[in-house]
C-alpha cells in the first residue's frame, strides 16, 4: 500500500506530528456514541483547525455511512488518509481505537475479578437501567433520519418482527433489506430518497488524482492482499495452535462475520452478537451483554468496543481448556483477537474504497440499498432494546414457540421494581429534561448505589 498523500489543491499542509497530537485529543474526547464522536471531530477538525471545510467533512461522512463498521472510527481513518495517506489513516484510526481498547481491557479485568462485590453490583445495576434509555434514544435518532415514508417504516417493522421471533439471523435481514433497496430503486425510486440532493451530494472535487484502470486495479490488489493477510493470519494461527473448535477460532470467525454486516453501527451489531454469543454459543449471559454496553458507553472510543468485552469474557470462561492459560491471560488474548478481527476490516474498507468515493456516492442503487438497510437497522436496534429490557427489568423470562418463531416472554411475577424505577428515571432525564448521556449515566449509577444501600 502506498503511503503517498492524496493530492488536493485545497488541502491544508499539516505536519504528521501536529496531526498526531490532534487525533490523540479527538480520541480522548470521544465519549457518548457516534453522534457525539462525529461532533467532536467536526468541532476540532472543521471549526477549530480548519483542516477541512464543511462540504469536505460531509463528503467523508457520507462515504463512511456506506460502509459496515463504526462510522466515527472510519471517518477518522478517512480524514487521516486524506491528509497524510496510509500513514495518516493508520495513525488516526488506531489512535481512535486505543483509549477505548485500554479502558475496556482494564474494566474487563476488574469486572471478572470483582463482579460479586457490592460496588460493582451497584455500578452495573444503575448502568443497565440507563442503557434502556440510551438504546431508545438511538432508535428515535435513526428513525428521524431515515423513516421518511410508510414503506421504510414497514421495512423497519418487518425487520423487528423477524429478528424478535428469531425467524432469520441478522446477516440475512441485512442482505434482504439491501436487495429490497436495489429492486425498489427501479420500482419506486422516490421511496428510497431520504435526503435532498444538496445535502447528500456535496460538490467538492475528489481529493485523489484520476489514474488508469490498470493502476487502480494494481493498487486495489495490493491493498487487498495486505489487509486480507493481516485479517486472516491470526485466525489461521489460532486454529493451528488451539484447534478449529476452540473459543479463539470460533470467536475470531464470528466477529469477522460481524465486521462485514455491521451496517448501522454498534447498536445493530449488538443484536447479532446478542443472538449468537448468548443464545447460540453461550459465551456470555444476557445481563453481561447489557453490562458490556454500559462499559462501552462510559469509555472513549467507538461503541463497537463492546465486542472486545464479549471476546474477553468468552475466552476467560472457555479459553483455558487445552491451552493451560490462566483465565485472565486467556481473556486478554480473546480481547486482543476480537479487537483485531473487528477493526482490520474497517481499515480495509477505507483504504480500498477511498479513491473511488465520488463514484460510490453517486451510485443510485447503492444509495437505495443503504437506505433500506438503515431502515431495517431501526428494527434491529428496537429488537436489542426489547431483549435488554427483558434482561434488566425481569429476573425470569420464558420462551414460547409459535410455528418456526421463538418468542421470549417475561415472567411478570419476576419483575424487578428497583430496575423499573431507575429505568423510568433514565427516560425522564434523557427525554423530559433533555440531559446528555453523561448526566443520564451518572444519575442512574447514583440512584443504583442508593437503592442498593436501602434495599441490599
Amino acid at each position: 500500500m502506498s503511503s503517498e498523500t492524496p493530492s488536493s489543491s485545497s488541502q491544508v499542509t499539516v505536519s504528521l506530528w501536529e496531526s498526531f497530537v490532534v487525533w490523540l485529543r479527538v480520541a480522548l474526547l470521544s465519549f457518548g456514541g457516534p453522534a457525539a464522536q462525529i461532533a467532536v471531530m467536526h468541532r476540532i477538525i472543521v471549526d477549530e483547525k480548519k483542516w477541512l471545510d464543511e462540504r469536505r467533512f460531509l463528503h467523508a461522512l457520507n462515504f463512511c455511512m456506506l460502509l459496515p463498521g463504526p462510522e466515527a472510527q472510519q471517518l477518522a481513518t478517512y480524514i487521516g488518509w486524506l491528509m497524510h495517506g496510509v500513514r495518516g489513516g493508520l495513525m488516526a484510526g488506531l489512535l481512535f481505537i486505543l483509549p477505548g481498547f485500554v479502558s475496556i481491557l482494564l474494566l474487563s479485568l476488574l469486572y471478572v475479578s470483582f463482579q460479586d462485590s457490592f460496588t460493582f453490583q451497584s455500578l452495573f445495576f444503575g448502568l443497565k437501567c440507563a442503557v434502556l434509555a440510551v438504546v431508545a434514544e438511538a432508535v428515535l435518532r435513526v428513525s428521524r433520519r431515515v423513516l421518511k415514508n410508510r414503506g421504510l417504516v414497514m421495512i423497519s417493522i418487518i425487520a423487528f418482527l423477524v429478528l424478535w421471533s428469531k425467524l432469520l439471523p441478522f446477516p440475512a435481514v441485512i442482505a434482504i433489506a439491501g436487495l429490497v433497496g436495489i429492486v425498489g430503486q427501479r420500482v419506486a425510486p422516490a421511496m428510497f430518497v431520504v435526503a435532498k440532493k444538496k445535502d447528500s451530494e456535496p460538490a467538492l472535487p475528489l481529493s485523489v488524482e484520476h489514474t488508469s484502470w490498470r493502476s487502480e486495479l494494481w493498487r486495489s490488489l495490493i491493498v487487498s492482499v495486505v489487509c486480507l493477510t493481516l485479517w486472516f493470519t491470526p485466525i489461521l494461527f489460532a486454529a493451528k495452535m488451539t484447534g478449529r473448535d476452540s473459543v479463539y477460532t470460533q470467536s475470531s470467525i464470528f466477529f469477522s462475520k460481524a465486521a462485514v454486516v455491521t451496517f448501522g453501527g454498534a447498536y445493530s451489531v449488538l443484536s447479532y452478537v446478542d443472538q449468537q454469543a448468548v443464545d447460540h454459543y453461550q459465551w456470555v449471559e444476557k445481563r453481561e451483554m447489557v453490562d458490556g454496553l454500559g462499559l462501552a458507553e462510559t469509555t472513549p472510543g467507538p461503541l463497537i468496543m463492546v465486542v472486545q468485552f464479549v471476546g474477553f469474557l468468552a475466552a476467560w470462561r472457555h479459553g483455558t481448556d487445552g491451552t493451560g492459560l490462566p483465565p485472565l491471560l486467556a481473556g486478554t488474548c480473546g480481547a486482543v483477537l476480537t479487537t483485531w478481527v473487528t477493526f482490520v476490516p474497517c481499515f480495509y474498507w477505507i483504504f480500498l474504497g477511498a479513491p473511488y468515493v465520488e463514484k460510490l456516492l453517486h451510485k443510485k442503487w447503492l444509495s437505495s440499498a443503504l437506505t433500506a438497510i438503515t431502515a431495517s437497522v431501526v428494527g434491529v436496534i428496537a429488537t436489542l432494546g426489547v431483549n435488554f429490557a427483558l434482561a434488566t427489568l425481569f429476573e425470569k423470562h420464558s420462551t414460547q414457540n409459535i410455528g418456526p418463531a421463538s418468542i421470549s416472554i417475561p415472567v411478570w411475577s419476576s419483575v424487578l421494581p428497583g430496575a423499573c424505577v431507575i429505568s423510568l428515571l433514565a427516560f425522564v432525564v434523557m427525554f423530559v429534561l433533555h440531559r446528555g448521556l453523561a448526566v443520564t449515566l451518572a444519575t442512574c449509577v447514583t440512584a443504583g448505589f442508593v437503592l442498593r444501600l436501602m434495599w441490599p
